[in-house]
């Protein structure tokens, strides 16, 4: 694969906007929108005001309410959404190319245009707290909430995106409009399109729409960086069958080899299918139905999780047996062959041609990178680089990595929390 196997351009417009252009033979555009801001540039009293925030972008503008915005994005025929992250906050249409024009018009105006309805704070207020306590009830969802707790005293990460509620329920419509107002700048915005155009079509229809929209002096928080705090964390909860195990490893100043050492080292510990983690926890103990490893590299984040869920008499085995198979890997007691560098090579091109099958998925890629200051064919760079990965590499990274834990266990107790 080489980097001919995508036609794209990237512009900086003058008023700041970072625009990437993605031509490919397509009947379906893809539409993204993004902003570097999220849970991690939020001060103590704005826990959760990004994920507000990406909410009232859909109840109003100075030329359409709520219902106006949703008949619009409905019209289109396709599928929008948006999300908030930890670095970021997106939004996305992905619809027949022919409808690209109105789904660009439609973001335009609600990045740059929304103002806010009180009414429909209070509504949205309701729905945040809402998804909130939705999350709590949710075991998964929760126990990730509480390793991020147990790992950090300082970072960010210890809270989750959706906020808190004590904060969630003071934001003011001052408050929301000053943040939106200080980080919803053209040059904090970021741009991509998946389409059949030609890209001075697509440069030409950014220009239409955002034109008009004034650069601002961007001053963007600082974002506390912290390793994991090591331990053992118990949180007891009621009416819960099973208890949950995570395990919490940061991994901050890896190189990129390294980190793709490290992508080897998760597909073959808990990503996969067959992975070991699998093998021995659910295959020869029986002790799980779910059991996997997860890598997030975003920058400031850089956390490798492990998460399972057993009967509460089975804790102790399952950690033991996951502490094992760790020790076995820094042992080198677990190969790490010549076939597992082969088969990471076709999960890594699986991967790409799967994205670069799909607008939406493509767009999403390419816009993260931006976003992380990252080349939009790092993944070309990745396969290029597995053939200099040796099995001396995964284990180096395993020591690094797989050291100091922090490990949360959610357990039933009668006890209420």
């Amino acid at each position: 694969m080489e980097k001919g196997i995508f036609d794209a351009k990237i512009y900086n417009l003058d008023n700041g906007i970072n625009l990437i252009s993605i031509k490919r033979d397509t009947q379906i555009a893809s539409l993204h929108i993004g902003f570097k801001v999220g849970s991690l540039y939020e001060k103590a009293n704005e826990r959760g005001i990004s994920h507000f925030i990406e909410h009232m972008l859909f109840k109003g503008t100075k030329t359409r309410d709520n219902e106006n915005i949703n008949d619009a994005l409905e019209k289109r025929g396709g599928e929008y959404n948006a999300y908030t992250d930890y670095t970021c906050t997106v939004y996305n249409i992905t619809a027949l190319c022919e409808e690209l024009e109105s789904s660009i018009e439609i973001l335009a105006d609600m990045v740059q245009n929304s103002i806010f309805p009180e009414s429909e704070i209070e509504k949205e207020r309701g729905v945040i707290l809402a998804e909130i306590r939705t999350s709590k009830d949710d075991i998964e969802d929760y126990s990730f909430n509480k390793i991020n707790q147990a790992a950090f005293s300082k970072s960010p990460l210890r809270y989750d995106t959706l906020g808190e509620e004590k904060t969630v329920k003071k934001f003011t419509r001052k408050q929301l409009m000053d943040f939106y107002s200080k980080y919803y700048i053209p040059n904090n915005c970021f741009i991509t399109i998946v389409s059949p155009y030609e890209h001075h079509e697509i440069i030409n229809l950014i220009e239409v729409y955002f034109n008009n929209w004034e650069r601002k002096e961007l001053n963007i928080e600082s974002v506390v960086v912290e390793n994991n705090i090591p331990g053992k964390t118990i949180t007891y909860k009621k009416d819960i069958e099973q208890s949950t195990i995570i395990y919490a490893f940061t991994f901050h100043g890896l190189n990129k080899k390294e980190e793709l050492a490290l992508k080897i080292l998760n597909h073959k510990f808990g990503e996969s299918a067959n992975s070991i983690l699998f093998r021995e926890l659910r295959e020869e103990r029986g002790l799980a139905y779910d059991i996997y490893s997860h890598i997030d590299m975003t920058n400031f984040v850089k956390i490798l999780y492990i998460y399972t869920a057993v009967e509460p008499q089975n804790v102790d085995e399952a950690i033991s047996v996951i502490d094992e198979c760790i020790k076995k890997i820094i042992s080198e007691d677990i190969n790490f062959n010549e076939d597992t560098v082969n088969l990471m090579k076709k999960v890594l091109k699986t991967a790409v041609a799967a994205t670069l099958e799909d607008s939406t998925d493509l767009g999403n890629y390419c816009l993260h990178q931006k976003l992380e200051e990252e080349s939009i064919y790092e993944f070309l760079e990745d396969m290029k680089n597995l053939q200099y990965i040796k099995k001396e590499d995964i284990y180096n990274v395993a020591r690094k990595v797989f050291k100091n834990a922090t490990i949360h266990i959610l357990t039933p107790n009668d006890k209420q929390l």
